[in-house]
């Protein structure tokens, strides 16, 4: 790729927690960095600065295309605006 290519929006999945030892959510953050070490360690800041005390992260890709439906769809957006778009969701027990 280069430097006049668009990049990719990166999705990152997991799990947090806003308290230590706490319920967890499930969490979905879309952002757009140069490489993966970027993305998580801009993942991680945001989260924290969200309030989360904790962060468990699964998987990361890139997306291949637009979402179809909210929230997922402003997420993705907000990636491409160059914004860290954080989707947290209960996380099935």
């Amino acid at each position: 790729m280069n430097d006049n290519e668009e990049r990719p929006v990166t999705i990152i999945t997991g799990r947090v927690w806003r308290r230590k030892g706490g319920k967890p959510e499930g969490v979905h953050v879309m952002l757009v960095a140069p490489d993966d070490d970027s993305a998580v360690r801009r993942a991680l800041e945001s989260l924290a600065a969200e309030g989360f005390a904790e962060a468990e992260l699964d998987q990361i890709g890139d997306m291949e295309g637009v979402p179809d439906e909210e929230p997922h769809l402003s997420a993705y957006q907000g990636a491409l605006e160059g914004e860290v778009s954080i989707v947290t969701f209960d996380e099935p027990i």
